[in-house]
């Protein structure tokens, strides 16, 4: 690469930390006082819901605004998590052979427009999910394969019957994208939820104003006595890093529950002091490079073998966790957690090796061989999220150029950029991979083959993976998943290179002291604003 062209990276690379420049932290401190009801919670957040249907989405821009207007079966307690709690179910009990989950549903709650619910609403919601009608996609479909029925044999039970014992299941079931909506709805449409609201959740819908905010009031009727604590929010819709951090500096915003980089907790802890708390967690995010299987020379286990062999993460961790919130190296897992792949293992796999050198030079020969020419043009489909989608980017750009390719980086809005995913339509894209609970069954299921795995937008059919996936969702022995795990895991991302990961992610989220109720934890999806308040 010729030296004008590092010295545009470099560039775009301080644009980019400019944005979000800084350095330091706070802790958590003094004793917290009573909960005290009233106030609006105003936070950011970074992008706009692509449908306002959790079954269907993936992505952190439906969860946080949306997600207030509606209930789980089950939950993870946000402030004791992983703990499993209940929530329409108000209790539950689990057969000898791990089979059969039978769930009591909670009597007297109410839909936001007055109706109660049942049984009836929840398997239809759960029928959703796990077996979806024709034409609806369900994005965690795959994660479910170990369900055989559902059924509601009463107005106030609910049984879910299983093909094999899951050590996780219940943990899978608490998914926060597991939204419990209306039978009767879904049952004249069942894409009515893409583009309407109705819950049981703490909060009523108010309005949504595209470019500006969501706002929620407190339902009067909810079911949980003396929840929630807060009036209402308003979830403002806010892109640019540095027009993030104006809003938190001021006071127009106490929080953006996603997470920050580390210049901007820095920004902020300078401007506003001891009014300012920091909390940090690892994250069970990453940003995947995608090649598009169904393209050439994409279709060539040897074009993406070659992407992966040129990128040199462990370069990429020093580097980029200076201006963003990107850092760990890792695998299929979350790095530091349960099932996390062992450093010296990790090396072994095609772009995760140390030596850059020969990794490059190992690179140019399998482009040689798949005849990709030198200077070979392609697109790199990215979201317009400046963090960390951008600085990701940007550092793929350099490191494809470096082994002779010339790719071109196209950003677009949320919404856009998952349709033409879903579409394949794109080269290669920058992906995400964010999860709730640290389990194979969850963070896998993403890379089962696209038949089995409406997420796994690379396009390719592997039955030996979906095999491994199915063994290792089966297997009892903990040492024998993890080996099962590990055999997914090189397949997909080193022997096959369908997809891989670029970088994990590390969560900063300073915010105001007048938020109470509020606790870090490893995934963006948990945030609970039922359990929130404001002092005065």
């Amino acid at each position: 690469m010729d030296g004008r062209h590092r010295l545009t990276v470099l560039a775009s690379l301080l644009v980019l930390a400019a944005l979000v420049a800084g350095s330091a932290a706070t802790g958590l401190s003094a004793p917290t006082p009573p909960p005290r009801r009233g106030g609006v919670l105003n936070f950011i957040v970074s992008a706009e819901p692509p449908s306002f249907d959790a079954h269907r989405e993936t992505t952190f821009a439906v969860i946080h605004p949306v997600r207030p207007h509606y209930n789980l079966l089950v939950k993870f307690d946000p402030l004791n998590y992983p703990q499993v709690v209940p929530d329409l179910a108000e209790s539950w009990r689990v057969s000898e052979d791990g089979l059969t989950y039978t769930f009591r549903v909670r009597s007297g709650v109410r839909f936001h427009d007055g109706s109660l619910l049942t049984s009836r609403d929840v398997k239809a919601s759960l029928d959703k999910i796990i077996f979806p009608p024709q034409g609806v996609v369900s994005a965690r479909q795959a994660a479910y394969e170990m369900v055989e029925s559902i059924s509601a044999p009463d107005p106030r039970t609910v049984v879910i019957r299983l093909k094999w014992a899951s050590p996780s299941f219940l943990q899978n079931l608490a998914s926060p994208f597991n939204w419990i909506y209306k039978a009767e709805i879904l049952e004249r449409d069942p894409r009515w939820y893409e583009r309407n609201v109705m819950g049981t959740g703490p909060f009523r819908f108010k309005e949504y104003v595209r470019g500006s905010h969501w706002e929620g009031v407190r339902f009067e009727n909810y079911w949980k006595r003396g929840r929630p604590y807060l009036d209402g929010y308003r979830a403002l819709f806010i892109s640019s890093p540095a027009a993030q951090t104006a809003a938190i500096r001021s006071g127009q915003a106490l929080v953006e529950f996603r997470g920050f980089s580390p210049a901007q907790r820095d920004e902020v802890v300078q401007a506003l002091g001891d009014r300012v708390v920091v909390q940090e967690s690892g994250w069970l995010c990453n940003l995947l490079v995608v090649p598009n299987a169904r393209r050439r020379p994409f279709d060539d286990a040897r074009a993406r073998r070659a992407l992966t062999l040129a990128v040199d993460r462990w370069g990429g961790s020093r580097a980029l966790s200076q201006i963003s919130f990107l850092g760990p190296v890792g695998g299929v897992m979350r790095p530091g957690g349960p099932y996390a792949t062992p450093e010296a293992e990790l090396q072994r796999l095609a772009g995760f090796g140390r030596d850059i050198q020969a990794a490059r030079q190992e690179a140019r020969r399998l482009l040689r061989e798949a005849g990709v020419p030198e200077g070979f043009e392609f697109t790199l489909k990215n979201r317009n999220i400046p963090m960390p989608y951008q600085p990701g980017g940007i550092y793929l750009i350099d490191q494809w150029r470096q082994v002779g390719l010339n790719p071109r980086h196209v950003i677009q809005e949320t919404g856009p950029y998952l349709a033409d995913l879903r579409a394949g339509n794109y080269d290669v894209a920058v992906d995400f991979t964010c999860d709730f609970y640290d389990d194979p069954d969850v963070q896998l299921a993403k890379f089962l083959s696209a038949d089995r795995s409406p997420a796994n937008y690379a396009g390719y059919t592997d039955r030996l993976l979906d095999g491994l996936y199915r063994q290792q969702s089966r297997e009892r022995n903990p040492q024998r998943r993890l080996q099962i795990v590990r055999q997914f895991e090189r397949r997909v991302l080193s022997d096959r290179a369908y997809q891989y990961h670029l970088l994990w992610w590390r969560r900063i989220v300073p915010h105001w002291k007048r938020l109470q109720g509020y606790k870090v934890g490893p995934s963006h999806y948990l945030e609970d604003l039922e359990e929130m308040w404001l002092t005065e």
